[in-house]
């Protein structure tokens, strides 16, 4: 079975081509073993391109290096754009813009491979209140806005936003400062998210530029986010401390998001880039 190795910023995807089947190809265990750092190709996920839904192109499948499912990806799902457009030999160069409908458990998501490279994304309108999240911080009908939150000995203020997946975010001083593997399983498994939470840790720069550090739900540390990205600009947003469009840097690099005034939907923009690709050997899938 062959693969490709994708990243977008560092936040690294195994990408298998899953046309000929609408049930993923790998089980979520074959997919824990996949990305193993050690034993395996190493990845922070599997992405399968599956075939389309309803009116779209593809549908897009993940699996976690945990073996949960997500129901999006904004990293992974540029890569999965560019994926599949080097399956179908539809470089960028031979069209300004090469535009995809994918079918996700977020709903269809939309990217564009744009012809220096970047691919952007039309990741939709974001949920703000706390039953679309979900989470139990204030009833189900308001927005999640500066809710205190105890974790282990600490209080923190937090905003909580769902693109699709849960994003609990957090502004701080110093984003390096943050002892993130330790406090990171603590905002996941926290009880007020019954569905377990991404968290983002936020520092100001400018009302134009934000610092993010991340845990994500089902892959811990990783070097960047692109759902946390824009769940990030909104909490932003919504507590004043930021303009509608930003530059998030994030450990891998940096992302542009965007918050339309005009139609309410992110806009989220960056790269993605092949690694390597291989096959996977039945031993490892057996191992």
């Amino acid at each position: 079975m062959e693969f490709t190795k994708y990243h977008g910023l560092g936040n690294d995807f195994i990408l298998i081509d899953n046309r000929s089947s609408s049930q993923p190809v790998l089980t979520p265990s074959e997919a824990v073993r996949l990305c193993d750092r050690h034993f395996g190709v190493g990845a922070d996920g599997v992405i399968f391109a599956l075939p389309k839904e309803n009116d779209t192109d593809y549908t897009m499948r993940i699996f976690n290096s945990d073996g949960s499912e997500p129901e999006m990806c904004g990293n992974g799902i540029r890569c999965l754009a560019a994926f599949l457009a080097d399956l179908e030999n539809r470089g960028v160069g031979d069209e300004s813009t090469i535009t995809y409908r994918i079918q996700t458990l977020a709903g269809v998501i939309t990217p564009q491979l744009m012809a220096d490279g970047q691919v952007k994304v039309d990741m939709g309108i974001p949920k703000l209140f706390a039953g679309e999240i979900p989470t139990t911080l204030c009833p189900a009908e308001e927005k999640v806005i500066n809710q205190l939150l105890l974790v282990g000995l600490d209080s923190w203020f937090v905003t909580c936003v769902s693109m699709g997946n849960p994003h609990c975010i957090t502004f701080v001083e110093d984003v390096a400062a943050i002892p993130l593997e330790a406090i990171g399983p603590q905002f996941e498994h926290h009880p007020a998210f019954p569905q377990r939470i991404n968290t983002e840790f936020i520092q100001v720069v400018g009302r134009d530029y934000l610092k993010m550090r991340v845990w994500e739900r089902g892959a811990g540390i990783t070097l960047a986010c692109g759902t946390g990205a824009c769940a990030s600009l909104v909490a932003g947003v919504l507590t004043l401390r930021c303009d509608r469009a930003a530059t998030v840097e994030l450990p891998g690099g940096s992302l542009q998001i965007e918050w339309s005034e005009i139609d309410q939907r992110i806009y989220m923009t960056g790269p993605a880039e092949r690694v390597f690709t291989g096959y996977l050997e039945q031993v490892i899938r057996n191992s």
